[in-house]
């Protein structure tokens, strides 16, 4: 008994030598079965080659999924919530039920977002990518069917009688043909297959790629609408701040004349109005360009956006933070879906480029008709008809079906290698973003101690100015460090802002996004 694999890994058992009994047990004697013909083993082998899958089966790289992003143990908090800042919490394992913009509170941003996703080119561009993915594959699949044509011609041809030798005279006549052909190709070794398994593939990353280019759209939305609310923070307290030194320029030009003061004292104060003043321009072309940034993204001109302004208090700071766990994120990242997808479509190269060492078979088929008037050309005796097939085998090719192969699987190890990579960059950004957190936490508490120190310094300043203690002029270097501080406070505000939504896309934003419009649900 012997057992031969059959397609889709079926086993065909072949009884060789079996043995079998005519009629009643005991009317005639046993008989030996003949052995198969040379026909029957080849037709047995096909049949057993069809059945081989040529590509090698997926396998992903192995990657580390402990639930620890960084060496150190995993932050809960970004801090220890003594203080009246804002600490948020991290939720390990928890995930988004909703669009993570909708953290921050803002129905505003939320709106800016949704038009961003809408009218954005990059986004656009990357839904007729998908199209044009998703047609290619429906023109691979259409290779499993038989192609059939109609073809009709007409001609009117006039020959020599040199053509004959000569001794005839020339002819004229038209000549009206009709055919139907008929194409096949068998895909006995799974070609064709794997070429549509290779489009599914890249149609698969393609639909990734426009989940990605979503996900970082909506990411530097947030980024900007924050970074402009946060530069227009900065350059009120600047402005602030010099209109006090300012006033302190002043005051000291006053006190100088009436002999309070020296001159060097009066130069110096000069020299700090102009050195505040050349941080001011800075600031306002940072706000411009995030303007700027913004109202591209949004899919506008610079020069004809209309972007709403919105203040560091209308945005919440979240204060819990799902946290997904590295084998959700392996799921939820988009270029570590294309990443895989990429080792799917190698992996289709590889089981093309070992098909292309078995015959490559084609069946082929026609019927027509062939008249030299119109009347005839439905006439029986018009007729004309094919029928055939093609077996084509390489013999000898120089070694290129060979390095064919090889090529294949080095690039099949370089997308494993882009895939590892991938997901350790994944894993780095949640890292970054979370320590980060935990630093901006400790930043924003210092900033604000200082800020509330200066603020009652004023207060101080003031009090002490109404009761003859001290001059006006303690009172403007009290209001020039609470003003320089809200500076301060404004970028390290954004910073957490930012740095939040730095996270939530580290970790692939929202696992059930909201479908792009213009491109349906339905795989073809």
């Amino acid at each position: 008994m012997a057992s031969v694999r059959g397609p889709h890994g079926s086993t065909m058992r072949l009884n060789l030598l079996g043995r079998r009994r005519f009629g009643c047990a005991d009317s005639h004697p046993l008989r030996l079965r003949s052995a198969p013909s040379g026909r029957t083993w080849c037709l047995l082998g096909l049949l057993a080659l069809a059945g081989c899958e040529f590509a090698p089966p997926l396998r992903l790289p192995t990657v580390p999924t402990h639930a620890d992003y960084t060496t150190a143990p995993a932050p809960h908090q970004s801090g220890s919530g003594a203080e009246h800042i804002v600490t948020q919490h991290f939720r390990y394992g928890a995930t988004l039920s909703a669009p993570w913009w909708h953290s921050f509170g803002s129905t505003a941003l939320d709106a800016l977002v949704q038009q961003a996703l809408q009218h954005n080119p990059t986004v656009s561009a990357a839904q007729a990518q998908l199209r044009a993915a998703r047609a290619s594959m429906q023109v691979a699949v259409a290779v499993l069917y038989p192609q059939a044509n109609l073809a009709f011609g007409a001609a009117r041809t006039k020959n020599s009688g040199a053509n004959f030798g000569g001794h005839l005279p020339g002819s004229t006549f038209s000549l009206y043909t009709g055919n139907v052909a008929v194409s096949y190709y068998p895909d006995l070794f799974g070609i064709n297959r794997l070429v549509i398994r290779g489009s599914r593939a890249e149609m698969n990353a393609q639909r990734a790629a426009l989940t990605a280019a979503r996900l970082t759209l909506a990411g530097n939305v947030i980024n900007a609408t924050i970074g402009t609310a946060a530069a227009a923070a900065e350059i009120e307290a600047a402005t602030a701040a010099l209109a006090a030194e300012h006033r302190l320029l002043l005051l000291l030009q006053s006190q100088y004349r009436g002999g309070g003061v020296s001159y060097a004292t009066v130069l110096s104060q000069r020299a700090q109005l102009a050195a505040s003043a050349a941080q001011l321009p800075p600031l306002e072309q940072q706000l411009s360009a995030y303007r700027h940034l913004l109202a591209v993204l949004l899919g506008e001109s610079p020069s004809a956006a209309s972007v709403r302004r919105l203040k560091l208090a209308q945005f919440v700071l979240p204060e819990h933070i799902p946290v997904s766990v590295p084998s959700t994120v392996l799921r939820n990242r988009p270029d570590i879906r294309i990443a895989e997808q990429q080792m799917r479509y190698a992996l289709t190269g590889i089981g093309i480029a070992k098909a292309q060492f078995y015959p490559l078979v084609t069946l082929s088929a026609s019927v027509g008709s062939s008249a030299l008037t119109l009347g005839k050309l439905l006439n029986g005796s018009s007729t004309v008809w094919s029928i055939g097939g093609a077996l084509a085998q390489p013999i000898f090719e120089g070694g290129k079906l060979r390095a064919q192969e090889r090529e294949a699987y080095a690039t099949y190890d370089a997308t494993r290698s882009i895939y590892r990579g991938t997901v350790l960059a994944a894993f780095q950004q949640v890292a970054d973003a979370l320590r980060a957190l935990q630093h901006d936490d400790a930043t924003a508490r210092a900033e604000y101690r200082q800020c509330e120190a200066l603020h009652d310094q004023i207060q101080l300043a003031e009090a002490g100015y109404r009761a003859g203690a001290v001059d006006f002029s303690a009172v403007l270097l009290a209001q020039i460090a609470y003003q320089n501080a809200r500076v301060a406070v404004a970028g390290i505000t954004a910073a957490r802002l930012q740095d939040t939504n730095a996270l939530f896309v580290a970790l692939g934003g929202d696992e059930r996004p909201t479908p792009a419009k213009g491109v349906g649900r339905r795989r073809p």
